[in-house]
């Protein structure tokens, strides 16, 4: 099971000294990739009674720019997008991003997606909320093709693309991920994903979630063995004791990667979030 860290975006602030010092301590603790969170925009609650999530006073780095970053001061790390929020994006930019990352680390993008819960910021980017789940598989398709050859034509439910391509090109295939637990994403992960992300504890639920999963592959004339589990283990969310059990479990059920979040620990600096993960990774390995 490869262990990765959650980049605390909440917490570590805008010093890009500090983000180098962050990223550099946690690839030499032995992580194996880095998984960001995306949004684009924070909503005020002030006029909206009841709001709960992340807010305008919430500090998300752009993923795809802070990844151009890491991609530069890191060697190692996979960088992993837990999720980019797909629908409320443009496609072809999308592609032209991924591809560009990839191509300048060296292939070690893994792009996480998913559809979101905030129609906040669907509105002001010009994106219908309630489209966004057929949106997401149409973008799939069309990412994927955008990949894989020079010049394509597409016509498709949202998207239309007539005899263009990117250039440069990442030169495979970019595993795609998916985020969420409705039941339509773990049909989608089994039909047309590389991997699923789920965020629950390893309890007999994500057990059956796993296999539905995999039942789903199977059905599709898939091989269910080649999807990807990532974990995520939030250290502020579990006791102490618990979390060498917590990651063997998942391991039991057959995760391949876990990632581990300091955030919500009440940790003051982001020198202490990059000292806990360096002190924990060990009861998390492979025993």
């Amino acid at each position: 099971m490869r262990i990765g860290a959650v980049f605390p975006q909440l917490e570590i602030g805008s010093d890009p000294a500090v983000i180098r010092a962050w990223a550099e301590t946690v690839e030499q603790a032995g992580y194996r990739h880095v998984l960001a969170y995306d949004h684009v925009l924070g909503a005020s609650p002030e006029h909206r009674p009841g709001w709960t999530g992340y807010t305008d006073k919430s500090l998300f780095h752009e993923v795809f720019v802070l990844f151009g970053y890491l991609a530069a001061i890191t060697t190692e790390l996979e960088l992993v997008t837990g999720v980019v929020i797909l629908p409320q994006r443009q496609t072809a930019l999308v592609a032209k991003q991924a591809a560009e990352i990839d191509v300048l680390s060296g292939g070690r993008l893994r792009l996480g997606v998913g559809i979101g819960w905030n129609p906040v910021e669907y509105d002001a980017l010009g994106v219908p909320f309630k489209q966004r789940g057929a949106r997401l598989e149409e973008q799939v398709d069309l990412l994927r093709k955008l990949w894989a050859d020079p010049v394509i034509s597409y016509d498709g439910t949202f998207h239309q693309v007539e005899q263009a391509g990117l250039n440069p090109l990442p030169g495979r295939r970019i595993p795609i991920w998916f985020g969420g637990t409705a039941e339509a994403v773990l049909r989608r992960t089994g039909q047309i994903g590389d991997g699923w992300m789920p965020q629950s504890r390893p309890d007999d639920e994500a057990r059956a979630q796993v296999e539905r999963v995999r039942q789903y592959a199977a059905e599709a004339g898939r091989d269910p063995s080649e999807i990807g589990f990532e974990a995520r283990l939030s250290l502020g969310q579990v006791p102490e004791r618990e979390w060498a059990g917590f990651a063997g479990s998942w391991r039991e059920l057959g995760a391949t990667h876990l990632c581990v979040n300091t955030m919500g620990l009440g940790l003051k600096s982001p020198a202490d979030h990059a000292a806990v993960l360096r002190d924990v990774l060990p009861a998390l390995q492979d025993r």
